[in-house]
């Protein structure tokens, strides 16, 4: 039997292993982590709903012989789903939302032999780097629980980190999947846009701008799961080139020198928090003496009409998603049932023209033309994933009495400047924990890569994995300290 306090030394294939050779089983794993939300979850409150029932009969029916067999799972409740479970997406508007079928998405994690234990708290439709919705209340980081463990897969971060599961479901529209990973010390990998199913609820994510995937402790989970998930589903608006080898073989052997770009500000010009900048620098460094080729430098853009192009998808898209889930829960969008922020920007998606967001979308594509160019002449580039380390509990209030649409978007790109860019071009962009705070906070490094070129960041990610571990460094509210 698996004790809870050697539970966390293990990532997702570590795990999957000891299931193989029966040095474990499933229900012992299933058992650990179910104890670990009972002990930690009071503290972190980064869990919605407690699978157990579930998880005991999918292990009595027999699971799959995927990488992942008895391993531990959490599901954020947005967009991918389980049949019979709540997918609330963090809002009142949809409190008790259940939907009676998986996801594509849903079907192969449980392919992949995953054993979904618990879902996760997100901010009200996903609409925040912060995870404090009214309806549940604020998600603690397990690194310092006056922090956020960001937003907005950060119930699925904070999760992961504190060794509830070895690997949690997120997305990501403007940064969901990488600044959690960046707040909680995880590596947290956006995939190639088309690498990821949406169906069958979905075709193209907010205007293709999100995908789904996970966050994890190690690169070589993120690899395997991608392996694992990856392709095209019926009827798929499209897809994006496989690669010609598994990305857990090409994270297995280091990469060829690389010429990779680094920029220290961000592009819209907004503050980074020395602590940030000096994380960045000390990564060149690293990334030099592993023989890479570093080069200051940015790609340039039209950085107020992108802004302008993030607040109409974004708005158009809310909009939309906020009146179908309430039709279906026979509910009216108000201010009643939506927090301030959402209602703001439900409000200016209601009014904008089919012409306002067909020109969005082609700010976006002379976005992507020129991000494209630019990544002609590197392989990656390289900056800190969020302009500060974990913020204070409270610094981004989707409640914020008055609060416009406008100014909405705007205090989150303050805080997240470097990530959203590759939302809108749709490139693979991985976080990895490789500088802490002098308080103990963890700080993330972005490396963004070419379009369908996930195997090159794995590689590289895999290679500072092994120069720099971040094994063993864990936050105070973890399984290993009860």
């Amino acid at each position: 039997m698996v004790k809870l306090s050697e539970f966390a030394d293990y990532d997702g294939l570590g795990l999957a292993q000891l299931v193989k050779s029966r040095k474990v089983t499933p229900q012992e794993l299933k058992d650990a982590s179910l104890e670990a939300i009972e002990k930690l979850n009071p503290k972190l409150n980064s869990v919605v709903a407690v699978l157990a029932d579930q998880a005991r009969k999918e292990i009595e029916a027999g699971l799959p012989e995927g990488p992942f067999q008895g391993v531990p799972f959490v599901i954020k409740e947005m967009i991918a789903h389980a049949a019979g479970v709540t997918m609330q997406m963090g809002s009142r508007l949809t409190e008790g939302l259940i939907l009676p079928h998986d996801t594509e998405l849903m079907t192969r994690f449980r392919k992949a032999g995953l054993v979904t234990v618990a879902t996760t708290t997100t901010p009200e439709f996903g609409f925040n780097a912060n995870t404090e919705p009214v309806l549940h209340g604020s998600t603690r980081n397990p690194w310092n629980t006056e922090r956020s463990p960001g937003g907005s897969s950060g119930g699925s971060a904070a999760s992961v980190a504190a060794g509830i599961a070895p690997i949690g479901h997120a997305n990501d529209g403007g940064g969901s999947i990488r600044v959690p990973a960046a707040c909680c010390g995880l590596v947290g990998l956006k995939p190639t846009r088309g690498r990821i199913p949406t169906g069958p609820d979905y075709g193209e994510l907010l205007s293709g701008i999100a995908i789904e995937f996970a966050v994890t402790r190690s690169v070589r989970d993120a690899a395997a799961l991608l392996d694992a998930v990856a392709g095209p589903d019926p009827g798929c608006y499209g897809w994006a080139e496989p690669p010609k080898t598994s990305f857990l073989s090409q994270a297995s052997n280091p990469p060829e020198k690389m010429r990779i770009a680094w920029m220290e500000k961000p592009l819209s010009g907004v503050p980074v928090d020395p602590e940030c900048a000096a994380a960045l620098r000390d990564t060149v460094k690293l990334c030099e003496e592993l023989g890479h080729e570093m080069v200051e430098a940015a790609p340039q853009i039209d950085v107020e009409a992108h802004a302008l192009a993030n607040l109409r998808v974004w708005g158009a898209n809310l909009a939309n998603l906020m009146d179908s889930v309430a039709e279906v829960m026979g509910r009216t969008p108000s201010e009643k049932n939506l927090e301030t922020a959402s209602w703001a920007t439900y409000q200016y998606g209601k009014n904008l023209s089919a012409p306002e967001l067909l020109r969005a979308l082609d700010i976006y594509t002379g976005v992507s033309r020129a991000v494209g160019a630019f990544f002609q002449d590197v392989d990656a580039l390289l900056s800190p994933t969020a302009a500060q380390s974990a913020w204070p509990l409270g610094e981004l209030n989707q409640n914020t009495p008055g609060i416009t649409a406008e100014r909405w978007i705007e205090q989150l790109f303050t805080l997240c400047p470097f990530t959203n860019l590759f939302n809108t071009t749709g490139l693979p962009a991985i976080s990895l924990p490789l500088a802490w705070t002098k308080g103990g906070l963890p700080i993330g490094l972005q490396f963004a890569g070419r379009f369908t070129g996930e195997g090159t960041l794995l590689a590289l990610a895999a290679q500072l994995e092994e120069a720099r571990p971040w094994k063993d460094k864990r936050p105070p509210v973890h399984v290993s300290n009860l």
